[in-house]
């Protein structure tokens, strides 16, 4: 049976890129997309109708959706790749910000564990170099100093 992962922000460079390689693998792969009155899926539309890849409508900000998503999904492997990474938005609407990209995190947690996935279930979450601000090196590491 092939492996399940999840991807948030699927129709991101990063979540794009990782569904090809993902189903290149022989995984069965799910993407996660808000639902909006603009449809940007230029970078996933060569995936779609491709066999093992699945969309689904959710957002980061519902708790409903990522249960209802993972709940039936009942992926091995989610990557987070989705956040609210509008720089002038984050001074903008912080709130919304930290909702979207810190408790958006733990209500993928919570779905996990709620859905009983919690042993089986592997988490990437991806946060954002923009924690880094001027880089003083490369590649940053976990002593790397913060500079937002």
């Amino acid at each position: 049976m092939a492996k399940k992962a999840f991807i948030t922000g699927v129709t991101g460079q990063d979540g794009s890129y990782l569904a090809e390689l993902l189903l290149d693998k022989g995984y069965e792969v799910h993407g996660m997309i808000r639902r909006s009155s603009v449809d940007f899926r230029e970078r996933i539309v060569h995936l779609e109708g491709r066999e093992g890849f699945h969309l689904h409508y959710g957002d980061l900000g519902d708790s409903m959706s990522l249960m209802a998503i993972i709940g039936s999904v009942r992926p091995d492997e989610i990557y987070n790749l989705a956040a609210q990474s509008h720089v002038q938005v984050s001074f903008d609407a912080p709130e919304f910000t930290a909702d979207v990209d810190a408790t958006g995190v733990l209500r993928i947690l919570e779905a996990v564990r709620l859905s009983g996935l919690a042993q089986s279930c592997r988490i990437y979450q991806a946060s954002t170099s923009e924690l880094y601000g001027k880089v003083e090196e490369v590649p940053q590491n976990e002593n790397t100093p913060f500079h937002p």
